[in-house]
């Protein structure tokens, strides 16, 4: 083992470094496992989401368009006396509509 201290990843930022460089060996044994735990925490929910948003892609509707995402509802909309479907879906505080098609009178 080296008698020189070990050279910080050049990513970690300079407060970090400090802050581990005042620490104690208790303390940075400590900072290890939770940092182990963390990432392996980060990187299950990432790998959460990659597998819920390919289900998500794998169950999209066959009519629906490219630009609406397959969380959208279908709902109608009347407009002069005439009715029309939209796909219609969130994106933060907003409500999205798209133009799905005219509502037939057998629909």
């Amino acid at each position: 083992m080296s008698y020189e201290p070990p050279t910080p990843p050049t990513n970690l930022p300079t407060e970090i470094v400090n802050t581990l460089n005042e620490s104690n060996p208790e303390q940075l044994r400590g900072v290890a496992t939770y940092a182990e735990a963390l990432a392996e925490h980060k990187e299950r929910k990432t790998r959460l989401k990659e597998s819920a948003d390919q289900e998500e892609v794998e169950e999209r509707p066959d009519d629906l368009p490219d630009d609406v995402p397959s969380k959208a509802t279908i709902t109608v909309k009347e407009i002069n006396d005439n009715r029309y479907y939209y796909w219609q879906w969130r994106e933060g505080d907003k409500i999205r509509s798209a133009y799905k098609g005219p509502v037939k009178s057998s629909d």
